[in-house]
């Protein structure tokens, strides 16, 4: 970070790895883009999957001034390729924002407008079903992982798991194929996020419990 970066991009409660926000060290960040005159950008998709801990942050002191957050129906909702989202922040962000968007669509189609007011209605109702859905399956993830001698963290949010495979595996490209060949089941390795991901696989927590299910019997068994 110098003179010439004009922004920082975070993404808490984190994709893939589910972190949490560190709240202490997004506050020394904002002085950051306080002291270096630039956007603080927070993607917020995941903020009500598997946690009850709403965070947001705009919740920190001095985010107004130099944050942008963005979120989405897609995860919260079930709104995947609708493209329905918002970003949050103040007005002169935002009008930036607006010159750029205004000329490159002329707004969202009607009947998903209509749709995204009746999901944002359904309150924490909706929140509290869709969550019990996917805490049993993250049951089962952990019951998978269990069985290949992975590591993860209880404490991650989100719809995935992510997991660290065993020493000595050779790797998420080598141990994923092993296990394809093996059990003709398919894990995400980590590496396709990065290669700080290459010792790490990621399981879905948008599969049905029926696939979970299949999975670990064709793992176990």
């Amino acid at each position: 970070i110098n003179e010439k970066t004009k922004l920082i991009w975070l993404n808490f409660p984190h994709m893939p790895t589910g972190a949490k926000a560190d709240r202490e060290k997004l506050k020394k960040l904002i002085d950051v883009a306080k002291e270096y005159n630039l956007i603080l950008v927070n993607d917020n998709p995941y903020s009500t999957i598997l946690t009850e801990d709403y965070f947001s942050i705009f919740q920190l002191e001095g985010a107004k001034e130099v944050c942008l957050e963005l979120n989405s129906l897609s995860k919260s909702h079930n709104m995947a390729g609708w493209r329905i989202g918002w970003v949050s922040g103040k007005s002169e962000l935002i009008n930036s924002i607006l010159k750029v968007k205004s000329n490159m669509d002329s707004g969202m189609f009607l009947p998903l407008q209509k749709a995204a007011v009746k999901a944002l209605n359904m309150g924490e109702q909706w929140i509290e079903v869709v969550n019990k859905s996917y805490e049993e399956r993250r049951v089962l993830a952990w019951e998978i992982l269990d069985a290949l001698h992975c590591e993860y963290d209880k404490e991650s949010v989100g719809m995935f798991v992510w997991a660290k495979i065993p020493m000595g595996a050779g790797g998420a490209e080598l141990f994923v194929e092993e296990l394809l060949q093996r059990t003709n089941v398919f894990i995400t390795p980590g590496f396709i996020f990065g290669s700080n991901g290459s010792e790490y696989i990621r399981i879905s927590l948008c599969s049905s419990i029926e696939l979970l299910h299949q999975s670990k019997n064709r793992i176990t068994n």
